[in-house]
């Protein structure tokens, strides 16, 4: 192999930890929540709360009830209580086998019943609710991702054509960091 081609794969190898960094400092950020205080209220202000949807790409995780709430029409509160209802019920009991990943489908579906229910709100609002708010949250993760990586490229950190390579390893799935 060329001395060229052995360089160009190191830094493709590197763009792609580069990325792979990018989702796991999202996630740590997200896995850091603050406690709520006895005076916290349901308002925008106090959307920190701890309600931690599972799934989902872990932005802020106390944002989505107060979203959520948004979207519906309904009390924060009660639907922090709800998904945390939810979470409750469906912990898993073991970890997924090696290799397999929960089926996210059947999890989303059965989180927007429980929800409708719980909240008496219409399943199909929930869900409608559900994807406008996911697809939003991996919208910004996308565009901060490209604004790093213009950034990258713009201090000649990456070339181009390697901030396109994470680019399309992340909306492949291949690492995290914006979504897919």
């Amino acid at each position: 192999m060329s001395r060229t081609k052995k360089i160009t794969l190191g830094i493709t190898a590197g763009a792609l930890a580069l990325g792979a960094g990018l989702g796991v400092t999202g996630m740590a950020s997200a896995a850091t929540t603050p406690s709520p205080s006895a005076t916290s209220s349901t308002s925008a202000e106090g959307s920190g709360s701890t309600d931690g949807v599972r799934g989902g790409h872990r932005g802020d995780r106390g944002q989505i009830a107060a979203d959520l709430a948004t979207k519906l029409g309904v009390d924060e509160a009660k639907v922090t209580e709800a998904i945390q209802a939810f979470r409750e019920a469906n912990k898993p009991t073991a970890a997924p086998a090696e290799g397999t990943k929960p089926d996210r489908t059947a999890q989303d579906a059965a989180m927007a019943k429980s929800l409708a229910a719980a909240l008496g709100v219409e399943e199909s609002k929930v869900t409608a609710a559900l994807t406008e708010i996911r697809e939003a949250k991996q919208a910004e993760r996308a565009s901060a991702l490209k604004t790093r990586l213009d950034t990258a490229v713009k201090d000649g950190t990456l070339t181009q054509d390697e901030a396109d390579a994470v680019t399309k390893a992340v909306e492949k799935g291949v690492i995290g960091g914006g979504g897919h």
